[in-house]
């Protein structure tokens, strides 16, 4: 029987280096093509705040509830409401921003199994992508804030990287509202204690990235506070 590692060197025998090469190329005007959708779409929509967290959330769990009532909030205060556009927190957000009767974003990740999008997101402002890396360009570029609630790998993914790009100062700073002591409590204690005190692997000022809250109102008047001193305008 044949390992692994030489099924694999059997099938790439099977192309030329050529045609391997073509098909990385083609695949790159795939990506600016969805680069080209994301920025003409957004860059219409103006002020925004991106609302993360888990698609397994149900309807009557807190933070669902939780969700909609901080993207109420927010188009009440003058925001659209950017969210993945799938189920659970995202489908909160959304419904939220549309009982508000403000801009409700979507966008959505092309999935095999799972993530289509929810009902609640304007029809003219869901856009899908292939490519998850395409799709955080965009929230990254577009979103005034996050406001991220318990959720899984991808919400982390999604946090982690909007604050190394804060710490790193590729971009500027903005909001980053954690909402949900209880959930966040152990990972920001882990934080402190060990990536803070113990190895040092951060700065104090770094923990000024983030805030945590419980509240819609202690969310959304983050943002608001934070933009107070500005015109309110989009990030782009």
């Amino acid at each position: 029987m044949e390992k692994p590692a030489d099924l694999i060197k059997d099938a790439f025998e099977q192309k030329t280096w050529q045609e391997i090469h073509i098909s990385d190329s083609w695949r790159v005007f795939k990506i600016l093509s969805e680069l080209v959708e994301g920025f003409e779409k957004l860059a219409r929509i103006g002020p925004c705040v991106s609302i993360f967290g888990s698609a397994r959330t149900h309807p009557n769990d807190k933070y669902y509830k939780l969700a909609e009532e901080i993207a109420f909030k927010l188009v009440q205060n003058g925001y659209g409401v950017i969210t993945g556009g799938g189920p659970g927190i995202m489908e909160a957000a959304n419904k939220g921003a549309k009982r508000g009767k403000g801009k409700s974003v979507g966008i959505n990740i092309d999935l095999p199994f799972e993530q289509k999008p929810n009902q609640y997101i304007d029809s003219d402002k869901l856009i899908t992508f292939d490519h998850f890396f395409v799709r955080k360009v965009m929230f990254m570029k577009y979103a005034q804030g996050f406001i991220v609630l318990p959720g899984g790998f991808g919400t982390f993914d999604e946090l982690f990287e909007a604050m190394t790009l804060i710490q790193t100062r590729k971009i500027g700073k903005f909001p980053i509202i954690l909402v949900g002591e209880k959930y966040w409590g152990g990972l920001i204690k882990w934080i402190k204690e060990m990536m803070l005190n113990e190895e040092h692997n951060i700065s104090p000022a770094d923990l000024d990235i983030f805030t945590v809250v419980n509240t819609a109102d202690e969310a959304v008047d983050n943002i608001v506070r934070f933009y107070s001193r500005y015109l309110l305008s989009p990030n782009f």
